[in-house]
Parts: C-alpha cells; structure tokens; sequence
C-alpha cells in the first residue's frame, strides 16, 4: 500500500467514525447546557440562490415544530474554488430548485434569475433587520427573508427599500455573514450550522430534525401535526415499475456521467444500477476525469464537507462508506484503462461496482497491480488479459468526450445522469429519472391503448 494510500485510510476512517461524531455532538450539547442556551440554528442565507429560499420556508416550519432558534446571516455566493463552473451553477439551480420545490410542496421559484437591482432592495430590507454587524450572532427576521423571497422568486413587486441601510452597512453585514460562513468551515449559501455540524439545503434537513429530535427538542404533538420529516427525501422504486407500460415502452438509455474518486458516484452506484435494471435499459457508463485532475482546485474545507455528507448518505441508503483509499491519479487512470475492455467484454457494471466498493468500502488501492487484480477479478474479468490494456491511452479520448457532452448538458459535476433530454446532477436526484421513466413508459401504454 503506497503512503498515500495508506494516510488516505487513516485520515478517512478518524473522519468518519461515528463514536467520534457521537462524542462531538453530547461535547457541544455539554457546552449548549452550561452556557444555558437555547438550540440555535444559524443560516446562511444568498439571497439570488434559490436553494436558500426553499431553506428559509423550510427553517419557519422547523421552528414552528421544535423548540429553535434561528439565527440567519447574510452572505455573499461562493468564491471561485467553490464554484468552479458559476455561470453552469447558477443556471442548473434555476431547473434543479423548481424541481425540489414542487417536489417537497414549498413555494415553487421562477425559471428566471431575479433582477439584479431587486436582490439588492431584498438585501438591504433584510440588513436592516439586523442587528450591528459587528454584533456576534446578530439575527434577521426569517419570515421577512420568506416574505420577500416569495415576492423576489415570483415576479412579484418587491416593497421599496428607502430607508433601509448604506451600501457601507449592506456590505459589512455581507462580509460578516461571509467570514462567519467560513471561519465555521463551509463556503456555501443555503445552508445551517448546528452545534459542529452542517446541513445544505433542504435535502439534508431531515438530519438536522432526526437530531433535534434525539435532544428533546420537539415541541408537543398537539403543536405538530405530522412526525414526517419536513422534506424527506423520496427513495428509488418505493412503487413496482408496472409491466404492461414498460412492454408498451421503448425507452432511452440511462447515461451515467461518474468518477472513480468521487464519493457521491459510489453511494449512487448501486441504485443507478438498480434503476436501470427495473426499468429495463441499458446503463451507459461515461466515465469523467475527477475536477482535481482537471486542475480544479477542491480545499479542505470541501473535502471534509463531501466525506461527512456522503457518509451520512451512505449510511441512509444502506451502503457501506469507508475505510476508503483515496483513487486520486493513478488508480483513477489505471482504473479507466480497464473500463473500455470491461464493458466490451459484458462486464462494464460488473467493473465499475467493484472498482468503486473495493476502493470506498475496503481501502484497496488501485494504484498497485495487487489491487488492480483484486478489482477485475472480482467483477469476473481476466486480470492476464486486463492487464494488456493498462498503457492503452485511447480512454483519454473517451473521458474528454464525455466531459464535453456533460458541459453541454449544462452540468459539470458527478454524478449526472441524463434520460434522453431530462439530465440532473447528484446522487440525490435520482427520483428525477425514475419520474421521467414512469412518464415516458405511461405516455407510451397510453398510445398504445
């Protein structure tokens, strides 16, 4: 095992050891205690994300059910290295939020980005709430940020702001919410802090329920009218694919855009293929070359974020996430070598699952010829045959290809998937294909009918 490799297990399995995350949280609810506060949320809040405005609904409802306090700050969108393809960003955003909304029932945002000069009134109303910036923990009015949310992601007027605040006071309020954002450990809007924890969105806000919860903090049920979560998220194939629509059906390939390095592709792996088989297509792998690879820039900060988030992920979809040995270089080009032959041969998903669970679930390092071997000769590959292959540089070609289908798609992150002309991004928008799969294959029982 290279070194490498090996402070890759090291690092991933302290990281992710749930007694550690469990002593970290009874530590800052120790601390909460003697300090004799009350559970305070604090929120991130871009004004122009849409993301942050389905979290504000969400948050009132949070507060509504449990006993919180939310303390929300303003900030700025995330600098470059977070945002490596901001215009892309912020045009998937405007699909992927309508999406969200409508799916969890929350005010459903526009197709458009809002008028630059009505963020800025948004923004100076709800500076104005606050308290003075240089005043730790200074909290804005979550239902004004609900209010002209509403108004600002629905064409509505926005209320004139004269009287509000000095473009001085608007930006020391943003820089402040800015710096505490990262001073904390995080770099995106859209999102909550709770004792040593983040959630983004309201896809993770069942976790922050589900612990809250655990404290004690639910307010009583006659003051609640459902235990569901406020936004769970849906899981795959709940209902049978019926069988009729799918013999009426010719439907479209599954196009599966991963990485080998990526976390959120192996907790994705097994349902992509799950939903490919229900549904009776074929699964596409178009394999990408991981953004640090690129020379994309992901710091700590990022990186951290992703292995926690993904780890939970994992731990809800009941796949296992570590001890992992990070693929980074060359087993990621090692492995891509192979990926070609293997789906020539019938074995592609065989392949790309064993690469995937050997590297993020048992620490084998693809780096080495010893485990290189161990990953095609479990996915049922002659690894005397495989090997000839491993100094083809002809899947560079195909890599780039894929990328540049994935930037015309108008996403540049893994995992992607595409169903003909529906594409979403992340492991958590898997109910999107399913959805798109079950209209196409009614639409076609219908005609047929």
């Amino acid at each position: 095992m290279s070194i490498k490799s090996f402070a890759s297990k090291q690092f991933s399995t302290h990281l992710l050891d749930e007694r550690r995350r469990d002593k970290a949280r009874a530590r800052a609810e120790r601390e909460r205690r003697r300090r004799g506060e009350p559970h305070r949320i604090e929120f991130f809040h871009q004004v122009d994300d849409p993301y942050s405005h389905l979290l504000a609904q969400a948050l009132v409802e949070l507060q509504r059910r449990y006993e919180v306090e939310v303390v929300t700050w303003l900030v700025e969108p995330p600098e470059d290295w977070a945002a490596p393809a901001r215009a892309l960003l912020e045009s998937y955003s405007l699909v992927d939020a309508r999406r969200l909304a409508e799916k969890a029932g929350f005010h459903v945002t526009s197709a458009e980005p809002p008028d630059a000069e009505l963020v800025l009134s948004v923004q100076r109303q709800l500076a104005a709430t606050l308290a003075a910036p240089e005043e730790p923990g200074a909290a804005a009015t979550l239902e004004a940020a609900v209010v002209l949310g509403k108004a600002l992601w629905g064409g509505e007027p926005v209320a004139a702001d004269e009287g509000t605040v000095t473009d001085a006071t608007l930006q020391a309020t943003l820089s402040a919410g800015t710096e505490r954002r990262a001073d904390l450990g995080h770099y995106l809007g859209g999102t909550c802090f709770y004792g040593g924890e983040w959630t983004w969105g309201i896809d993770r806000l069942a976790y922050l329920e589900e612990r809250l919860g655990d404290l004690g903090a639910r307010r009583s049920s006659g003051a609640v009218e459902s235990d569901a979560p406020i936004y769970a998220q849906p899981r795959l194939l709940e209902e049978p694919v019926p069988a009729d629509a799918l013999e009426a059906a010719d439907l479209p390939d599954l196009h599966f855009f991963a990485s080998f390095r990526s976390p959120y592709t192996w907790i994705s792996t097994e349902r992509v293929i799950r939903l490919a088989e229900a549904f009776g297509v074929n699964l596409r792998i178009r394999f990408v070359l991981p953004m640090v690879m690129r020379g994309l820039p992901v710091k700590r900060s990022k990186r951290v974020y992703i292995l926690l988030d993904a780890a939970r992920e994992a731990r809800r979809n009941g796949v296992q996430f570590g001890p992992i040995s990070d693929p980074v270089g060359k087993p990621v080009e090692r492995g891509y070598s192979l990926l070609p032959w293997a789906i020539e041969q019938g074995r592609g998903n065989e392949y790309f699952r064993s690469f995937m669970t050997l590297a993020f679930s048992q620490a084998v390092d693809a780096g080495s010829d010893r485990g290189l071997r161990r990953i095609v000769e479990e996915a049922g590959l002659d690894w005397s045959e495989g090997r000839g292959y491993l100094d083809d540089p002809a899947w560079r070609e195909e890599a780039e290809r894929n990328r540049e289908e994935l930037f015309d798609l108008g996403l540049w992150g893994v995992p992607s998937f595409r169903v003909g002309s529906v594409a979403a991004w992340g492991q958590d928008r898997l109910w999107v294909l399913e959805d798109e799969y079950r209209r196409l294959a009614l639409a076609a029982s219908r005609h047929r009918a």
